[in-house]
């Protein structure tokens, strides 16, 4: 390998360069990330039951019924044919850090420029960086020829920065301060130049927001912790409880082998396996759902935390506002120039006091409008191509609004390259902080075109244009030009001033001696327009309970305005909430940060380690924090929120792969919809619990409570197993269809401490189960006194049990819709789903008993007349003292019905 300059410039041995190389190698990835603690539950759950299936099976063999037997197996088979895939999260955050990495770079090496591989670069080497490169290192910058860099994946700042040659950086500046570092994986936009390489690799800020994103441990969303806690609970009663059925069944005198049987039977269908099944379920459709709405979901549960989110900590550059920079005001001479249209489209107009202005290519040479935006277009070096709808664009994009302001005037900047020449140019200098041009006209004449910061540009002004023409720039006109720029300043807009100078035929000394006594020709207001509906957005997010944070590596002053334009500087009871800078977060301990995002609305030049420790203090106050966001700096606090949020479009592949949801059209709007959903899917996972455990308690108690009345058992084993199937699958899976209920946007967030089986919704389930389980035992016990209680006559009975058990089962699928709505009032035909599971269930039922084949495997008999106005009368009377309840519960409380 060829030896590689040192700091000092001078050649490293092959050796020393090797050493370097192996130290700084490419980063080394941690393994995928786990699957979610729901999936390795459901996980754990199915093989459970294929245990206790196989259990089942062998006591069958063991008690010499080998169809029962071969019946059990076929059912594992089954089970595992309608079981639902595990999920796997991706886990390819760190992955896609690679995707960042340049497979070459130009470097000078032994005085001799050429392309090595960047995997190959070593600190000491020196880069050479041109418009259009991804820069492959950090590095200290050497040279630069007006080079920008685009470091908004990285930074949060929305403009391209100015790099120059600068003394070392102080370690403890902002990383968008550091005008005279470039960094790996950021892009150049403009100009030239070369760096000295300082870091490689994992040593760079890309792989220290690698590190992050690695050090970032999974956190579970509140609907995985709460669900495997009540499922693990749940696990612990049922076998506890089947354990007493057959105990206590033997104790009675039943055959212990039989109960044995029995007992493993009714902790499969009690095993609550279906929940999580369903719920997974439930979580795949609002993905679908999500789609159809352009939000991806990458990880299942953050569906339901998203809808149980408290805060949304935002990022401003790319999310609430576009990235594209966008003229509002233009000021030349006397005129005020009003600009409308978003980003770089070419649609809007310019105003002047409210009438549309005019503008032709062929304007007078005195006309300060044609001027200015001569000046714009042509003082820089953005271009902008267009290609039926789609845009392109190259450049600094505050030199590409300038361009697409004279696109909007109706000026072309081709022509206007056409007819003025550029001679020389004096690129952006940060001592001068401006920019100059020389243009040559068709007759021979020159100009000298000149744009900048305003206080520079009206120190190098002698005169100024006027409505009259060309005046010195006295005193006081320049005291009024710098009121007007301080005026567009406190409107957060970013302001350039521009200026020209006609020259001398003589005139023919280098441009920066030439640019001076330039004559003043107006100032361009730009700003960073927000996103379409993201006001409207963060309404909806206020009235839901949802508070918003901005956190942004942009300067304070312009995110303040932003959240002032917004609404989300105050708080819902009209307090005035801080707007704070990254200096004020150095040094807090846990109390400081969590004073801190107590009463803050805006985080401005914040690092990557401060948006996890924003998130981390939000957290430990007990809020369900949402992140979005669209850069590299994002991604380790993407994975640390309870949900994180990218953008599709402008979105780095490290901040998709960190988070769970990725919103595809990038509009703030679609996060409304994506909470919307998921506040239906909670209200639809605590439906189907509602059911499921109200159906499950109701099978235990059945069998429990004939064994204490020493009665025959109720229910047959591969009856329980056949309910576990036809009863819990579809109609839970069609309570997930659930629509959303009126006014679920007006609703604070359900809150995050409160378990899904609170002491008064446990109290609804037990109950309604004991209803469910009367009736059954009632009809069973009429079955018996019709038909007999031994031999065929009880197979009779037996049948009247298990019909009665599953078709009150179905029936009160439309009680569980609602707590306190009435059948009607919750929406009878609201969800055509519903109706096809009940009918369908129905159906398979009426097969149990009416084909043959089903009859001899469930040990069923064919009912008579009197028998199927038995089950229906029983089958209809819970849901009918159910209604009655809910009734008695709105009178009392006064409230109209409601879903």
């Amino acid at each position: 390998m060829p030896a590689a300059p040192d700091s000092a410039g001078k050649g490293l041995t092959a050796a020393k360069a090797a050493e370097l190389l192996q130290s700084h190698g490419p980063n080394t990835l941690p393994p995928a990330r786990q699957r979610s603690s729901l999936a390795i539950l459901a996980h754990q759950f199915r093989s459970l039951i294929v245990l206790l299936l196989l259990v089942a099976s062998g006591i069958a063999f063991a008690m010499g019924d080998l169809s029962e037997g071969i019946a059990i197996l076929v059912v594992i088979l089954l089970n595992a044919l309608i079981g639902f895939g595990t999920e796997w999260k991706a886990g390819r955050a760190l992955d896609s850090l690679r995707s960042h990495e340049v497979p070459v770079a130009r470097v000078r090496r032994d005085g001799h420029e050429r392309q090595v591989p960047a995997s190959e670069l070593v600190p000491g080497d020196v880069v050479l960086l041109h418009a259009g490169d991804r820069v492959p290192a950090d590095a200290r910058v050497l040279h630069a020829t007006g080079l920008h860099v685009d470091e908004s994946s990285l930074t949060g700042e929305s403009v391209a920065v100015l790099k120059v040659h600068a003394p070392e950086p102080d370690a403890g500046a902002a990383l968008g301060d550091r005008t005279g570092m470039v960094h790996m994986g950021t892009t150049v936009m403009a100009g030239r130049g070369s760096a000295e390489v300082t870091a490689t690799g994992a040593d760079t800020e890309l792989g220290h927001v690698g590190r992050l994103i690695a050090d970032v441990a999974d956190r579970a969303t509140p609907l995985e912790a709460k669900l495997a806690e009540l499922s693990r609970a749940m696990l612990v009663l049922v076998l506890v409880l089947c354990a007493v059925i057959v105990v206590a069944g033997w104790l009675r005198g039943n055959d212990l082998l039989r109960m044995l049987e029995v007992g493993v039977s009714l902790a499969i269908a009690a095993v609550p396996e279906g929940l999580l099944a369903v719920t997974t379920m439930t979580l795949a459709v609002g993905m679908q759902r999500m789609a159809r709405m352009k939000a991806l979901v990458r990880r299942l549960p953050a569906v339901e935390a998203l809808g149980a989110t408290t805060v949304i900590c935002t990022d401003k550059t790319g999310t609430l506002t576009q990235n594209e920079m966008t003229v509002r005001v233009l000021l030349a001479g006397p005129r005020r120039i009003e600009v409308t249209g978003q980003g770089y489209a070419r649609d809007g107009v310019l105003h002047d006091a409210g009438h549309e202005a005019t503008v032709l290519a062929g304007a007078t040479a005195g006309d300060p409008l044609a001027i200015a935006l001569r000046i714009g277009a042509l003082c820089g070096d953005a271009t902008v191509q267009r290609t039926g709808d789609a845009v392109t664009v190259l450049g600094d994009p505050t030199e590409v609004a300038l361009v697409v302001l004279a696109e909007k005037a109706g000026l072309s900047r081709a022509a206007l390259q056409a007819a003025w020449v550029r001679t020389a140019e004096s690129p952006f200098d940060s001592a001068t902080k401006r920019m100059h041009t020389v243009h040559q006209r068709a007759d021979g004449s020159r100009v000298v075109f000149a744009k900048g910061a305003p206080s520079s540009i009206l120190a190098a002004s002698g005169w100024e244009l006027t409505a009259e023409g060309r005046s010195p720039l006295t005193d006081d006109a320049r005291a009024a030009w710098v009121d007007r720029n301080n005026v567009l300043a406190g409107q957060a807009l970013r302001v350039l001033a521009l200026a020209c100078r006609e020259l001398d035929a003589g005139d023919d000394a280098p441009v920066e001696t030439l640019a001076h006594d330039l004559t003043f020709v107006g100032l361009v207001g730009m700003m960073d327009p927000l996103s379409d509906g993201v006001t409207e957005t963060v309404a909806v997010c206020r009235r839901a309970g949802i508070r918003v944070v901005m956190i942004t590596g942009d300067q304070l002053v312009t995110a303040a305005e932003i959240a002032r334009q917004l609404g989300i500087d105050h708080a819902a009871d009209g307090r005035t909430l801080r707007v704070v800078h990254a200096r004020e977060l150095a040094g807090l301990d846990a109390s400081g940060w969590e004073r801190v995002v107590a009463d803050a609305a805006v985080f401005a030049r914040v690092t990557p380690e401060h948006k996890l420790q924003i998130v981390a203090a939000l957290q430990r106050e007990g809020a369900v924090v949402a992140m979005t966001g669209d850069g590299v700096n994002d991604a380790p606090a993407l994975k640390a929120a309870d949900v994180g949020i990218a953008m599709g479009i402008r979105g780095t592949d490290v901040a998709k792969d960190a988070a769970d949801i990725v919103i595809t059209d990038d509009h703030f709007a679609t996060i409304v919809a994506a909470v919307e959903q998921g506040r239906v899917i909670v209200s639809n996972i605590l439906r189907f619990i509602h059911y499921l455990f109200a159906c499950n308690f109701a099978e235990i108690l059945t069998v429990f409570a004939a064994i204490m009345l020493g009665w025959p058992l109720p229910i047959g084993v591969l009856q329980i197993l056949w309910l576990n199937m036809v009863t819990d699958l579809f109609p839970a899976l069609s309570l997930a269809m659930e629509p959303a209920a009126p006014g679920v946007m007006q609703q604070p967030p359900r809150d995050p401490g409160e378990a899904l089986l609170t002491r008064g919704f446990a109290w609804l389930i037990a109950w309604q189960g004991m209803l469910l389980a009367a009736s059954t035992l009632v009809a069973f016990a009429v079955g018996m006194r019709w038909h007999g209680r031994s031999g065929t006559e009880l197979a009779h009975a037996v049948t009247v049990a298990f019909m009665t058990l599953s078709m009150v089962q179905i029936v009160h699928t439309f009680s569980a819709r609602s707590r306190t709505a009435s059948i009607i009032g919750a929406g009878f035909l609201g969800n055509r789903w519903l109706w096809g599971a009940v009918l369908g269930s129905a159906a398979l039922q009426l097969a149990a008993v009416e084909v043959p084949f089903l009859r001899g495997v469930l040990d069923t008999v064919s009912l008579t007349w009197a028998d199927w106005g038995l089950v229906a009368a029983c089958s209809a009377a819970p849901v009918i003292v159910i209604e009655l309840v809910k009734a008695v519960g709105r009178r009392r409380s006064a409230v109209p019905w409601r879903r």
